[in-house]
């Protein structure tokens, strides 16, 4: 029979598949002989079996936890049921891959009517007892029987009032007791029998609850933007529950092995005197830094600093330790990597390379490509933040700056950003059913809690702004206000936040954009080191050129011509152009286009230099540019001397059932070849011109859209070669320059060794080759494509991550015969599939030359191309 649970002892690090990343790494620590609470795990292969097969594996599993339970109790000399010597256990989910806050944990399992007289005797601290009594009762009522907390809230909150009383700490005994009472009437009310009394039912409820809680809506939405896979399962981790509200010797903390924020190396965390470990994480009460704890016990805390220091060394990573102190005994209960924001974990991998630590490598494959995005984007600008009203300062939870309208809730959130609003969501504090809310959100402002709350590091794993314990803000949810010294802030006004600082304005600030420099630059320097791919950049104007370039970019894969015709001082010849009648028409109003068109690839010239420039002359259907509006149409008839309805007759015309597959790309010159004609006039008159004026050799490639056939090649490549040469002719002056292909047709991919006889590059338009392999419209897909990944049909949507067994054969199989007819032919991509790790891991394993993407996502694709060089060098 298969083995699902695994006592601590049995376990390590490495077994992070089957007992997850916590069990994994409390058996670790156990074995390390570091104070850690003994315990067993339930393995994730558990969890997936129990929802194949539910009570099947229930009888099975029931009784290897009895076995578990038995085991525990030898080692801690305490009974499960037991009245004088209570076994209490906390019951933590802990996936392979850490979602922090994402699932369930309930703590003080084992307490009832009777145990709790128990601990009462045995601790010599009534009070205590009753208070994790009345913890129990509310964490078990809500993860495991589905009672809403804020039930047990009303309760809690009624009777401080009472009391006039502000801190949980300041209920009494009798206090305590009346509220079990309460608690122990909501859940008959809920559920229509007494609180359970039976430890062995209360725990079998909970791990059934945990089981359930992997599969919770807010659990689903952190795995799909985290792209983790849905069938990894949880594990469940049962530990013998140590205490710390037992008085002010105990106590619970969260720590981190360096600062997740920045990356500095100093122990970094947060510590509550009397408190239980969700007091911190929840933003019940406001912590201490961790740096009181040497002043509150200063002999744990210098065994607490010489363990972490031990297990930084041992994970050679920054860790997230949570611990608990009982009595003045030292407790580990867990520890993972940490959570950081990007800036910090670049920091902490070029420290910890220096420091001898890990490699370069290690250092490389430590940081996901896609985190990059967090520090590439604008700060505020320090002049306009002079100008604006400060409203409070609270704590720096997670870098970055964001401005929007103050919004309260999750849903309003979702609202707004349908209709394009940037907002910020503002809450007393944040709890994991707000993960939909903080996705769509600028930034995230809280009320209550740390630097390690709910909101704090759930914002930094999603790299988003965040400003928590804002304690001199009134955040009232219901009425929608935000209360400060100053005034009132209202859902629907703009504020300004900066995780950085942790300032709050009033306002808009403007921002600045980022350089790479420092710790950053010298990482990317390294990445670099291992790439073989080229990154480049899809640029259309000099602004973006100057950017990839800034950004790394060793050239433009992919200038999109059509996107300089919709400039407002153009669009008016464009449109004449395609409405003329004649082709002197057609040649009029392409005349009139050419100084245009010249001055824009001069613009993009003169930032590169000689780095390649990859052009591809007008793809989409015409249709695209003729006017729309009765105001734009009355204007072209007026100029063209003729009526609004001949140009309504000629768009009517024009019109296509499916343009996507209509008369664009090297269509359009088959049929009009002047138009291309007219683009490489202008792109080799703007070449000689600047390599004249730079006195640097410019060499363009001129790429032809949508080619299916090689004599459709033949005759397109023979007008332009004929127009480049009377260039020469006029100019008495020769360039360097090539003609290739985009290879997005998948016949062209087919026949990729015949095209490859006239075109001298290729490069993939994976977004057209993904629309015409799969015959999803890439402007339709929308609509179902959630459907298909909610049902499992694909991970992912193909458009967002290369499909590398469809349109990946078609890439590979191309790239193989273009280079069995011409051997040095160079061959890249250029579709949004240029900037996605995973695309460009496939395609560093096909031997393509480059990767063309966003100017914003070159950094991204540099990283993610030398992970995928040195993976391959490793297998």
């Amino acid at each position: 029979m298969e083995k699902y649970v695994y006592s601590f002892k049995e376990g390590n690090k490495d077994m992070r598949d089957l007992l997850g990343g916590k069990g994994a790494n409390l058996a670790e620590m156990t074995n390390l002989g570091l104070p850690v609470p003994n315990g067993f795990t339930i393995t994730t292969q558990a969890c997936n079996r129990f929802y194949e097969e539910n009570e099947e594996l229930w009888q099975d599993l029931k009784e290897e936890i009895r076995k578990g339970i038995e085991n525990v109790e030898k080692i801690t000399n305490k009974g499960f049921s037991d009245k004088e010597n209570p076994l209490l256990f906390s019951v933590r989910s802990g996936a392979k891959i850490s979602m922090p806050g994402m699932m369930d944990t309930i703590l003080n399992l084992g307490l009832n009517d009777v145990t709790v007289e128990g601990l009462s005797k045995k601790t010599n601290n009534e009070r205590f007892a009753y208070d994790s009594y009345r913890r129990f009762i509310q964490m078990f009522s809500d993860v495991a029987m589905g009672i809403p907390k804020a039930e047990f809230d009303k309760i809690l909150n009624k009777q401080k009032e009472k009391r006039n009383i502000e801190s949980d700490i300041d209920l009494n005994t009798d206090d305590l007791k009346e509220i079990v009472k309460e608690y122990k009437a909501i859940y008959k009310k809920y559920i229509g029998e007494e609180f359970p009394q039976d430890p062995k039912v209360q725990l079998f409820n909970a791990v059934r609850a945990v089981f359930m809680s992997w599969n919770t809506p807010r659990a689903k939405t952190y795995r799909k933007l985290n792209e983790i896979s849905d069938t990894l399962g949880t594990a469940v981790n049962v530990q013998e529950m140590v205490f710390g509200n037992m008085g002010m010797n105990s106590g619970t903390g969260v720590a981190f092995t360096r600062n997740p924020a920045t990356g500095e190396n100093v122990l970094f965390g947060e510590f509550l005197i009397d408190a239980q470990g969700e007091d911190v994480v929840a933003g019940v009460r406001t912590p201490e830094p961790i740096a009181r704890l040497e002043n509150e016990l200063p002999s744990v805390y210098k065994e607490f600093k010489e363990t972490v220091e031990k297990l930084e060394k041992h994970y050679k990573d920054m860790q997230d330790i949570e611990f608990t102190v009982e009595n003045g005994k030292l407790f580990m209960l867990q520890c993972r990597n940490g959570k950081r924001t990007t800036k910090a974990a670049i920091n902490i991998a070029v420290d910890q390379v220096n420091e001898g630590l890990i490699t370069k490598e290690e250092a490389i494959l430590r940081i996901e490509p896609k985190s990059i995005d967090q520090i590439l984007h604008p700060t505020f600008e320090e002049k306009d933040v002079k100008s604006k009203e400060e409203i409070t300062k609270g704590l720096p939870a997670s870098p970055g700056a964001a401005s929007g309208v103050v919004v309260f809730s999750p849903d309003k959130v979702i609202e707004y950003h349908k209709n394009n609003l940037k907002t910020i969501l503002v809450r007393e504090e944040t709890s994991p059913e707000d993960i939909d809310g903080m996705v769509y959100a600028e930034g995230i402002l809280t009320a209550r809690g740390g630097m390690t709350s709910h909101a704090a590091v759930v914002a930094r794993g999603m790299g988003k702004c965040c400003v928590a314990g804002c304690s001199e803000l009134r955040v009232d949810e219901e009425d929608k206000v935000i209360r400060y010294h100053g005034g009132e802030i209202k859902e629907g006004d703009m504020i300004s936040i900066d995780g950085s600082t942790g300032y709050v304005y009033l306002g808009e600030i403007k921002k600045v954009t980022p350089e790479l420099s420092g710790n950053f630059a010298k990482f990317m320097e390294w990445a670099d080191e291992f790439r073989t791919l080229e990154v480049k950049a899809n640029a259309d104007n000099p602004r973006d050129a100057k950017q990839a370039l800034d950004f790394g970019a060793q050239g433009v894969g992919l200038c999109r011509t059509e996107h300089m015709f919709f400039d407002d001082k153009r669009i008016f010849q464009v449109r004449k152009m395609i409405l003329s009648k004649t082709l002197e028409e057609r040649e009029k109003a392409l005349e009139k286009l050419l100084p245009y068109q010249r001055g824009d690839f001069e613009g993009i010239f003169k930032v590169m230099e000689e780095k390649g420039v990859v052009i591809r002359l007008l793809d989409p259907p015409l249709h695209e540019f003729l006017p729309k509006t009765k105001e734009d149409i009355e204007s072209l008839a007026k100029d063209m001397g003729i009526t609004t309805q001949v140009i309504e007759d000629r768009i009517e015309d024009m019109k296509e059932f499916n343009p996507m597959l209509g008369h664009r790309g090297c269509r359009l010159c088959v049929t009009w070849p002047e138009i291309y004609k007219m683009q490489v006039r202008a792109i080799m008159e703007a070449a000689i011109n600047v390599s004249e004026e730079i006195k640097k050799d410019i060499k363009p490639m001129i790429m032809v859209p949508l080619i299916g056939e090689l004599k459709e090649l033949e005759f397109v490549k023979g007008h332009l070669v004929e127009e480049i040469n009377k260039v020469f002719d006029e100019k008495n002056k020769k360039l360097a320059y090539e003609i290739g292909t985009m290879v997005e047709v998948p016949r062209a991919a087919l026949l990729a060794d015949e095209i490859a006889k006239e075109a001298e590059f290729f490069s993939f338009g994976t977004n057209d080759m993904t629309q015409m392999t799969w015959g999803y419209s890439r402007d339709d897909y929308g609509k179902f494509v959630n459907a298909y990944i909610d049902n499992g049909i694909y991970e992912r949507s193909p458009f967002d991550s290369l499909d590398t067994e469809g349109v990946g054969k078609l890439l590979d199989m191309a790239t193989k015969l273009g280079r069995q007819t011409r051997p040095d032919i160079h061959v890249g991509i250029c579709g949004e599939h240029g900037g996605d790790p995973r695309s460009i891991e496939f395609c560093d394993a096909i031997g393509l030359d480059y990767v063309s993407c966003s100017p914003y996502r070159v950094p991204i694709a540099r990283l993610a191309a030398a992970q995928a060089a040195i993976k391959r060098k490793s297998k």
